[in-house]
């Protein structure tokens, strides 16, 4: 496993991360606790150190759940969490639909406090502003209580997650979060949707502010087993959007098209870690949080080591397909709701 800084913290952080989410809640993935468990303490004794969670995540229960699987080796992890949104007075909505905000300092503080206590620790490594608008971003009350906290050491440090679906809007969340407020952000990043990190990435970089990559596998079009005949369960996020047959078939075709094309560049990869080592490209790319439901997914991610390093040609070559849409009329990627 490689270790990255997050530029702009004092962190280091496993180059793969785990989403919680996965085994948290029942959204998408592993739906038995036990299992999910067994997950969390795999990816740590595999190398994995970021763990990256919500208290939104069952309103609580994945954090609950990550205290019970590593609340032994708190001290070799960093704990990621995030806030914002008031999970005490509005209750789950389906479909995964939002819950109003709340960016009060009070809030705030009450988040971080129930927080702490479900995790079983003292302190946030990393604690992120869940889906913020700009309008939180550029609220300095909320910013200057972030700083308080820091200094109680409460918190290690703090940036923003930026969603929840892909969305031109959070081009300017992001350039805010990095530019204004030198706090490192989350984004929806992979080499078939590229829409926040080509602005993103590059002011990143002169900020010298660090960048984290979710959906690094384009919601399964990158994990190598998603075919024409494919079907989601009810419940599942990729569903949601997609009310009708037609729409998700060509979506899948569309981005399995794609695809195909990535095959030569293969040279030993399977897929899913030729995903990832893309996403970790760029120079301020700390971490790539997959979405990991089984053994075998964990195996493949943290193994990126074992296989043929990503070439600057390679990544300028997969570059150029990308600028020229693969080649395809239609661009229907990033329509799926995360």
């Amino acid at each position: 496993m490689e270790y990255r800084k997050l530029q702009g913290t004092d962190l280091s952080v496993s180059s793969v991360g785990f989403g919680v989410w996965t085994v948290g809640t029942t959204w998408w993935g592993v739906k038995d606790e036990a299992m999910g468990k067994r997950l969390l303490r795999q990816a740590f004794e595999q190398g994995v150190t970021l763990f990256d969670n919500g208290d939104t995540y069952a309103s609580g229960r994945a954090e609950e759940m990550q205290r019970e699987a590593l609340g032994d080796v708190r001290d070799q992890i960093i704990v990621a969490t995030k806030f914002g949104y008031d999970i005490y007075n509005n209750p789950e909505r389906p479909g995964q639909q939002e819950r109003p905000h709340d960016w009060t300092p009070a809030y705030l503080r009450r988040a971080l406090e129930h927080s702490l206590k479900r995790l079983g620790t003292d302190r946030i490594d990393y604690y992120q502003l869940h889906n913020p608008r700009l309008e939180a971003i550029r609220n300095d009350e909320l910013f200057a209580e972030l700083e308080t906290l820091k200094a109680e050491g409460l918190i290690r440090a703090y940036g923003t997650a930026l969603g929840p679906a892909l969305n031109e809007r959070q081009i300017e969340e992001g350039v805010a979060s990095v530019r204004e407020r030198r706090a490192p952000t989350q984004i929806i990043y992979n080499l078939l949707e590229q829409l926040l990190g080509e602005p993103i990435l590059p002011i990143a970089e002169q900020e010298g502010v660090g960048v984290l990559a979710r959906v690094p596998h384009a919601s399964g079009l990158l994990e190598g087993y998603m075919d024409m005949n494919t079907t989601f369960e009810p419940g599942d996020h990729r569903n949601w959007r997609m009310t009708t047959n037609e729409k998700r078939k060509a979506w899948m075709e569309d981005g399995l098209k794609k695809v195909e094309l990535l095959a030569p560049f293969l040279n030993g990869r399977h897929i899913s870690q030729l995903a990832l080592q893309f996403a970790l490209h760029s120079p301020v790319m700390a971490s790539v949080i997959p979405n990991i439901y089984d053994e075998a997914g964990l195996k493949l991610y943290t193994s990126l080591d074992s296989v043929a390093p990503l070439t600057d040609s390679e990544y300028s070559q997969i570059q150029s397909l990308y600028a020229d849409n693969f080649g395809l009329t239609t661009n229907l990627i990033g329509e799926v709701v995360r």
